[in-house]
């Protein structure tokens, strides 16, 4: 079935037009909205198989629930594209992910329908609850609210931080608990294993289910049997399952697990659970990637597959043969060098050990190789501890996503002078995934702690050498921060040799003024430099490796040539790389004409990273634009350090 031939999925624009369809025709057209969605995606990579698990969802929450008016709140997002499909957005959805088009995720400023701005993960519950209380105190007793959270998700703390406010609340909130056993890769963790024995408990479920007949409508038999029937499902579930349930210890009422691919049930029970007022949890089952066998079948892969053929599922080639690798590629195989020399080298990730690369050393090294769930917070102080222990961990987590752990960074890590080896993965644009991916303030924040160590490489071979300077005896908190995607270097594996700390290196010399790098942009300003030289120009310049320590004696070494530089980061213009060099200026009398580039102080939406870095302006081509306002003589005198 493909969107010209769709025949239900035709007549619906909005909710509104959804609510008029009989019962019977949504499982048709939770068959149409999936085969859109594989034919869109098949061309224009996006997150596929959670938003296919999620088809049913998403046509029963708009189905039941009077949307925008009630409040759906998403978890994380990648599994909201039926929803956005299903409120307005089916015309432009062929756009999702690219420049200027439809955001992957959730965005208030995008629909009236995005009640919350999402993109990472463990947020759903907390919103919704603010919105729930908020509507209390406003007077709007009536609405209900509703919390979308994946398995992977609730392994959050944030999670469980919110469920425990929710349970003391009294306000009308939903939480929907999207079952699916696997985050991008499995599941880890207790609260996956608790989930596993619900939904596998046969005795359980068999009585689960004559419980809910009876339930199944606490409209047919009035407040007296729902009474009953609610203490006899705490009894069921205390005495069938090996403990008692989780959620309802956090005093939120517990239903599930059902089937939540079976819309037709999905809908007749949230009719029914709208009448219950209070906090509560509905636990459904789904299948990541339902309805396309391959994602089915291999469900990390067809997370986010990229282009494939939609009638086979086969993954179209990635013609890079020759190219070099990705810096994720590698990171893995680095940290499997380095590992097999270095028996206190240990990996950690917080449940990206496929997007990191690290699921190669946890192929190799299982016992050294720790996926903590989506817990950072967790992952950075588990890490000290390991640290603190003798042991030197490689803590592996993208740049936006270490946001989350700031605190633990900076107390746990930093204030002991703990030898932790942070790998900031996806460190500057990212891309597709956009505002809420992009590793933009790493450096930021990085910097301004003491102890810290901050480089960035401006190729393969320098994230080699920084990864093995890192787990040397007697160095402390080290970040290294890279970005997502391929290097420059086909030929990538050269010898391992510990780098001086706070030391940088001229690239070429010049005469008409000076950019300083930090890290893959550097080759950006390679082929500037080369560019305009080849018109007659003569630009210096200098890779800077490492933010902190700066290295100074380089510092004045081009400040006392040169009086205009051009920095240069991928990350955010305000107090990053080109502020520190403006600091340097300041404190040590220099007069300098200085013309910062990076990331705009504004949120960057999504696109392709060349796209990206274009926009932002430092690109090649935006580089030489900027050294070229640089080609004419000041008019004022040059000003030197001084005597």
């Amino acid at each position: 079935m493909t969107p010209e031939t769709a025949s239900i999925l035709n007549r619906i624009n909005l909710p509104a037009d959804l609510r008029q369809l009989k019962i019977e025709e949504l499982p048709q057209l939770c068959d149409e909205i999936r085969a859109f969605i594989i034919d869109i995606l098949s061309k224009n990579p996006g997150h596929l198989g959670a938003s296919l698990g999620a088809v049913e969802l998403a046509v029963a929450l708009h189905y039941v629930y009077d949307t925008p008016n009630d409040k759906v709140i998403w978890d994380v997002g990648h599994q909201a594209y039926a929803h956005k499909i299903l409120t307005g957005r089916k015309d432009r959805f062929h756009t999702i992910r690219t420049y200027k088009g439809l955001s992957g995720f959730p965005r208030m400023e995008e629909s009236e329908f995005d009640t919350f701005g999402v993109g990472h993960s463990s947020t759903s519950i907390s919103a919704a609850l603010g919105m729930g209380v908020a509507a209390k105190l406003g007077g709007l007793k009536e609405r209900s609210h509703v919390a979308v959270i994946g398995d992977g998700a609730m392994t959050g703390g944030m999670a469980m931080e919110a469920l425990n406010n929710a349970g003391v609340s009294n306000a009308n909130l939903l939480v929907i608990l999207n079952d699916n056993q696997i985050a991008i890769d499995k599941n880890v963790g207790a609260i996956k294993d608790y989930l596993a024995d619900i939904v596998t408990s046969k005795t359980y479920n068999r009585v689960r289910d004559k419980v809910w007949f009876l339930m199944g409508g606490g409209t047919k038999y009035g407040k007296n049997s729902r009474a009953i029937v609610k203490q006899l499902g705490n009894a069921v579930k205390t005495t069938l399952l090996k403990s008692g349930n989780l959620f309802e210890a956090f005093n939120l009422r517990y239903f599930g697990p059902v089937d939540g691919n079976d819309v037709v049930r999905l809908v007749k029970l949230l009719t029914d659970m709208k009448g219950i007022r209070g906090p509560k949890l509905l636990h459904i089952h789904t299948v990541k990637g339902k309805g396309f066998e391959k994602a089915e079948k291999d469900q990390t892969v067809y997370h986010a597959p990229g282009t494939f053929d939609k009638t086979t599922g086969t993954i179209k080639e990635d013609k890079c043969q020759g190219l070099a690798p990705k810096y994720q590629t590698v990171f893995g195989r680095t940290i499997i060098e380095l590992a097999e020399a270095n028996p206190k080298i240990v990996g950690i990730t917080p449940a990206m050990s496929t997007g990191c690369s690290l699921n190669l050393m946890m192929a190799k090294m299982p016992e050294r190789t720790f996926d903590v769930g989506i817990a950072e917070q967790h992952a950075v102080t588990f890490s000290a501890g390991l640290a603190a222990s003798g042991m030197v961990p490689f803590c592996n987590i993208y740049s936006s996503f270490m946001q989350r752990a700031y605190d633990q960074i900076i107390h746990d890590v930093a204030l002991q002078q703990l030898q932790v080896v942070f790998c900031l993965d996806r460190g500057g644009l990212v891309g597709e995934d956009g505002a809420t991916h992009h590793g933009s303030y790493d450096l930021v924040y990085l910097r301004c702690i003491p102890n810290m160590v901050v480089c960035a490489p401006m190729n393969e071979q320098e994230l080699r050498n920084m990864m093995f300077t890192a787990q040397q005896d007697g160095v402390g908190p080290f970040a290294i921060r890279y970005p997502k995607g391929r290097g420059v270097m086909p030929h990538w594996k050269t010898p391992l040799q510990a780098l001086e700390i706070g030391k940088g290196q001229m690239i070429r010399d010049g005469e008409e003024g000076a950019i300083i790098t930090l890290g893959h942009v550097g080759n950006f300003a390679v082929q500037a430099c080369e560019e305009l030289a080849q018109a007659g120009h003569s630009f210096a310049h200098y890779d800077l490796r490492f933010l902190k320590p700066l290295d100074e004696a380089l510092l004045h070494e081009v400040l006392k040539k040169h009086n205009r530089i051009i920095t240069v980061e991928d990350g955010a213009i305000k107090g990053g790389m080109g502020s520190a060099i403006l600091e340097f200026i300041a404190d040590h009398g220099y007069h300098a004409s200085v013309k910062r580039l990076g990331i705009p102080d504004r949120f960057v939406e999504q696109g392709a990273v060349e796209e990206l870095h274009r926009e932002c302006g430092f690109d090649a081509e935006g580089i030489k634009q900027a050294l070229r306002s640089f080609c004419s003589p000041p008019s004022s005198t040059q000003h030197k350090h001084p005597s």
